[in-house]
């Protein structure tokens, strides 16, 4: 009965081993199936620049599976109409594509997983959204994108740093006082140190020169006459 016992306990620990691992194995694909391509246009996907100028519209994409003949594009919102800027086709990774570009005024400027485009001599009319899309056939065709809004103004506004200049000075008075205290003390130390120094010297030589008044141990006396 033991021995039947232990065989069915082995059997469940087994069995639960193996539902263990299947849950891991089948959360961590799932994971990188759903973030297996993600097209990414910065940590700020906004930008204002002033009209007349060069910018960059930046974006990037990145695979936990590959890619295989990714398909990526380049669109503006032109007042609800999308209008193509750039596209290609990438066949691995790391392979430059042949990149067409539909606009007299963009350059495509990326490399590798880089797919960004500069668009020279923006106007108020380029102002709006564009937006940066990707499909993995590797994905079973599935499309991902991302978003980047420009803002084209006259001039660049002014920024007022007297709020940061004030909290600057404040910041770095304090630490300067805390260094002017840090050193007084420790001098006050020193000083006081050398003091008790010279103190204890005085007594030990004072101590001496009682004891051999007094004759004691050490000091030389007149012997007495019988």
């Amino acid at each position: 009965m033991e021995t039947k016992s232990r065989g069915h306990l082995t059997r469940r620990e087994d069995t639960s081993e193996r539902t263990v691992c299947c849950l891991l194995l089948t959360l961590m694909f799932g994971v990188c199936c759903v973030h297996a391509l993600e097209m990414s246009t910065g940590k700020v996907p906004f930008l204002e620049a002033v009209n007349g100028s060069t910018v960059l519209l930046p974006c990037t994409y990145s695979s936990c599976i590959g890619i295989k003949d990714l398909y990526f594009k380049w669109e503006f919102n032109d007042n609800g109409t999308m209008q193509k800027l750039a596209d290609a086709v990438i066949p691995l990774d790391n392979v430059d594509p042949k990149v067409n570009v539909y606009h007299s005024r963009v350059d495509y400027v990326g490399k590798g997983n880089n797919i960004s485009i500069l668009l020279w001599n923006v106007t108020f009319d380029d102002a709006g959204v564009y937006t940066c899309f990707g499909k993995n056939p590797k994905e079973k065709s599935k499309n991902h994108s991302a978003i980047f809004t420009l803002y084209v103004v006259e001039e660049l506004r002014q920024v007022d740093n007297t709020l940061t200049i004030i909290i600057a000075s404040c910041v770095g008075g304090f630490i300067a006082a805390l260094m002017a205290f840090m050193l007084i003390k420790n001098f006050t130390l020193f000083v006081l140190s050398k003091i008790e120094e010279k103190n204890k010297e005085c007594l030990v030589t004072s101590s001496g020169i009682d004891n051999t008044e007094n004759g004691l141990s050490g000091s030389k006396s007149t012997p007495k006459k019988a």
